[in-house]
């Protein structure tokens, strides 16, 4: 007997006469064949029917009624009274049915309905259903998969500081249709990796794309066993960047370490999906709109398109991430410009359609993403990435950037198949990411100096013959000092400075200290070094060696050599490539 059919038998548990709506996603009443159908809030305990089989926890006993079309019906039981309607916890109490409209629904803020943004091809894309996970968090955390970070990462993002996420795209051809998709045996590589920086504001971020065909060492790694044992992989020297995850048992941990030796970065939390993320995802928002400066037809990706815009979903949605050989120069790096467009259109999408209004589509988000996605054991449950999906939903998308480690040709190869590091503009970007440089020229950067900090280089400069400093070493490595008054004297011209030895404690900044008659000469070694107004500090002179008063400079951790400026960069240099997701851009 049917849902309807059962809801006009006698004695029967009203709860089993809720039907879902196909068109609205929501459950209804139905009383009897002629009764208004008014669209109300499901009853607590119930779950979405969308196609498959839910993994879901099982609901406390007496909450969770029988599900409409599953099951028979229940035995006929001894006449009672048939009871009011179930009413959520604490919901007041309602008028009986025919007589009541509809509640009106609360409206929540859009950035805590849903993850407004995210950042890479496979395992990018899942953040965006992160706060998603609201609607039913216990069937969801059933669907999540987590593996142990082997103490690679920082032990977890937090809402206080800079977040660093890596997500990940294997190449692993599980999942229905996936088969089709050349190397069906690989063990599931790093095929896409980016690293997503969050400032600490939060009003910037960038995605930082790695090429897995970037020549690499490969560190030593510690890794959990499935029966909880730990194993430690040998590391590799001069392999591509893929080979981190997959190859010799490596997991997402291995990938992590791998980035930290590459860029001075340690990532606080991984996240890895495979094909059907993207699958998924962007049949549960109705397709992304991309657009193409000339026809494709890519044989290996099974691509077909031509120039203009297009909707794409599911396996075309695949092909398009996947495709290489048909756009720019045919390479990985290529694939990768590609692969930003389409995460900028995504991106722009879940911001402009009805996605985060929608339950029925937000339900498919939620499903979809948490399938598809693996964790590490600090990241293991929706109540955690909701907590993300919070903090990275704070940014706007047109401060989000996507640019590409520095690379050139493998000069060691005849034929170019990787590609090698190119450091000094390589060392420009993992520099900006790590003193939180946004990569968009957004003016909203905090002003950490006041204006009286400022002022502190603003006035006359002594020439450098007449600044009389002394210098120490505090947390610097060994002979800093010496490197420091060699350079000053040799190339600058402060002969009137001195090596102090080491320094009473150390520190991670270093600073100048000096007396409110020395900050002509303090403004002109500042100007020398490269010194913000926050490193000078007005205070007392000391007296050197014959007997003068001089000003105090302490080296602290962050000296990286004599001549190299203590002020990092405040902008992104304009050579280097970069796009933001709110600007369309056609494949090339």
């Amino acid at each position: 007997m049917d849902a309807q059919g059962r809801g006009r038998a006698e004695n029967i548990d009203p709860a089993d006469q809720w039907v879902l709506n196909p068109d609205t996603g929501e459950y209804e009443l139905r009383l009897s064949p002629s009764a208004a159908q008014s669209p109300v809030p499901r009853p607590r305990g119930s779950r979405s029917s969308g196609a498959g089989t839910r993994r879901g926890r099982s609901a406390s006993p007496g909450r969770s009624p029988e599900r409409p079309g599953r099951g028979a019906p229940e035995p006929e039981k001894p006449a009672r009274e048939v009871p009011p309607q179930r009413r959520r916890r604490g919901a007041p109490e309602e008028p009986p049915p025919g007589r009541r409209g509809r509640r009106p629904a609360k409206k929540k803020p859009k950035a805590k309905k849903a993850l407004l943004w995210t950042g890479g091809t496979m395992a990018f894309v899942v953040l965006a259903t992160g706060v998603a996970g609201y609607l039913y968090l216990e069937h969801l955390n059933d669907n999540i998969t987590s593996v142990s970070d082997d103490g690679a990462g920082t032990g977890g993002f937090s809402k206080d500081k800079a977040i660093n996420i890596l997500v990940i795209g294997t190449d692993k051809r599980t999942g229905s249709g996936n088969e089709g998709y050349g190397d069906t045996g690989s063990a599931g590589h790093a095929d896409t990796t980016i690293l997503l920086h969050v400032s600490k504001d939060r009003s910037n971020a960038t995605a930082l794309s790695i090429p897995r065909d970037l020549i690499v060492d490969i560190p030593d790694c510690p890794t959990q066993q499935e029966d909880g044992s730990q194993k430690v992989i040998p590391g590799s020297t001069g392999v591509r960047f893929n080979t981190s995850l997959g190859q010799s048992g490596r997991t997402p941990s291995c990938t992590m370490r791998t980035v930290t030796e590459l860029t001075g970065i340690k990532p606080d939390n991984f996240m890895v999906a495979d094909f059907n993320a993207v699958k998924t995802l962007t049949s549960a928002v109705g397709g992304v709109e991309v657009c193409l400066a000339k026809d494709i037809d890519d044989p290996d990706s099974h691509l077909k398109l031509s120039e203009g815009t297009h909707t794409i979903e599911g396996e075309q949605a695949l092909a398009f991430v996947r495709t290489r050989h048909s756009v720019g120069l045919g390479g990985d790096l290529s694939r990768i410009e590609l692969q930003q467009q389409f995460l900028s259109a995504l991106m722009r999408k879940l911001k402009s359609n009805d996605t985060l209004t929608s339950p029925s589509k937000m339900i498919k988000l939620a499903e979809a993403g948490t399938e598809a996605l693996t964790v590490d054991s600090q990241l293991d449950s929706i109540g955690k990435l909701k907590d993300l999906g919070l903090e990275l939903g704070k940014l706007n998308v047109k401060n989000l950037s996507f640019t590409t480690v520095p690379v050139r040709d493998n000069p060691a190869e005849t034929v170019k198949a990787t590609v090698v590091l190119n450091e000094t503009e390589a060392l420009k970007v993992f520099d900006l990411i790590r003193n939180d440089v946004s990569f968009t020229e957004v003016k909203q950067q905090k002003k950490k100096e006041k204006a009286a900090v400022a002022a502190r280089l603003k006035g006359e400069k002594a020439p450098a013959s007449e600044v009389r400093v002394r210098i120490l070493n505090g947390g610097a490595p060994g002979g800093s000092a010496q490197e420091m008054l060699s350079w000053l004297q040799v190339d600058q011209g402060v002969d009137k400075s001195e090596n102090a030895g080491n320094a009473p404690a150390e520190l991670s900044r270093t600073t100048l200290e000096y007396a409110p008659d020395q900050a002509a000469q303090a403004r002109r070694l500042a100007d020398i070094l490269g010194l913000s107004g926050s490193a000078m500090k007005p205070g007392e002179s000391v007296t050197n060696a014959q007997g003068v008063p001089a000003m105090s400079l302490t080296l602290g951790k962050d000296f990286k050599g004599a001549g190299v400026s203590f002020t990092p960069p405040d902008k992104a240099p304009d050579d280097i490539q970069k796009s933001t997701a709110d600007k369309v851009e056609c494949a090339k």
